[in-house]
């Protein structure tokens, strides 16, 4: 493949790739506000469109054409800075995640991916890990105490959480030996016994898995982990000084981040783009993206269906939790899954 065929089929990849990604985004908040209607016996979005269908377009509309206020007090710089850092962690590390294998097109084989990276797993981290910083940036730059606890409080979520997510993550590396997605994906192909799926989540990895599960929900901010936004304490915490575009950009940041840690649960312990079915040569292109779009669409809805069943921890439980608790049972998953390796070896 030349260089500059090599930058047209990129581009093309990018640009397809952020589509979905913030169709997607536009539409988890639909299907938030849809499925947390009918778990507390309501509608949801109904009147914009068959079903509501229209009612993220209408919001994005809302916000572009509401009044963009910048209060007088606050560092304008880093305020304004503050929720583009967020999109741009939270859009970035959708660039080494693999959605299938690969397609031919014209003679040319294309990943399914925008790029191939052999330590995507870290890229990715580092990335997201970077986000939070919007957050921080947000709360302090707005002068504004209840902010500044919103963006402190995201802060010490992300030191204490990031550390029991990295260590559960530790285990599905030594189980599969790599550092890159997709041999982490291919490491999980074939099935126990004939019919169980050798998915990490099922393969000794299941502990790790309920670790990555806690540790993501407060990573993303999210019920019962959304101390950083709690609106009872701090009016809505780091954001509480932005309106219009800027506000939105949070959101969007939120639930890209969403899709992130789906598609990463998806990769590391639900065997990726791997499914009951292969089917013909056309389908084995398309129903392994179709497999890994649907088990990222179930971490969404366990996403939601959380927030509407679980109350919000108070801060102190929140970080006992992390520490006393995902901490030292993340470390001891560590050991016995080595124990577990090194005897079988």
């Amino acid at each position: 493949m030349s260089i500059s065929t090599f930058v047209i089929v990129s581009v093309i990849k990018i640009v397809i790739a952020l589509a979905v990604l913030l169709t997607s985004v536009a539409y988890s908040v639909w299907l938030e506000r849809k499925v947390l209607g009918h778990i507390q016996n309501r509608w949801g979005p109904s009147y914009v469109g068959p079903f509501g269908l229209l009612q993220p377009l209408a919001d994005g509309l809302k916000f572009i054409f509401k009044e963009d206020l910048t209060p007088p007090h606050v560092h304008k710089a880093l305020y304004i800075a503050a929720p583009m850092l967020s999109v741009i962690c939270a859009v970035s590390s959708i660039a080494v995640i693999p959605i299938g294998n690969w397609v031919d097109v014209a003679g040319l084989h294309i990943p399914l991916e925008i790029t191939d990276v052999n330590i995507g797993l870290l890229v990715i981290l580092g990335i997201t890990s970077m986000g939070v910083y919007g957050v921080a940036l947000a709360g302090w730059s707005s002068n504004n105490k209840y902010s500044l606890l919103g963006g402190l409080r995201a802060s010490a979520q992300m030191v204490s959480y990031e550390i029991s997510l990295g260590l559960s993550l530790i285990g599905v590396l030594i189980v599969s030996g790599s550092f890159s997605l997709r041999q982490i994906v291919d490491a999980q192909g074939g099935r126990f016994w004939g019919f169980v799926p050798r998915w990490n989540v099922f393969h000794g990895q299941e502990v790790a898995f309920f670790i990555y599960l806690m540790s993501a929900y407060a990573e993303t901010n999210r019920v019962p982990f959304d101390l950083p936004e709690a609106e009872t304490e701090l009016v809505a915490g780091y954001h509480t000084e932005y309106s219009a575009m800027k506000f939105a950009m949070f959101f969007m940041a939120e639930y890209a981040n969403m899709i992130t840690v789906g598609c990463l649960a998806t990769l590391l312990f639900l065997g990726g783009w791997h499914g009951p079915i292969v089917g013909p040569p056309l389908a084995r292109v398309i129903l392994p993206v179709f497999w890994f779009g649907l088990k990222v669409f179930g971490f969404m809805i366990l996403y939601i269906w959380v927030r509407g069943t679980l109350p919000r921890f108070r801060y102190d439980q929140l970080m006992a939790f992390g520490w006393k608790f995902l901490f030292p049972l993340a470390v001891a998953n560590l050991v016995v899954t080595a124990l577990v390796v090194a005897v079988r070896a």
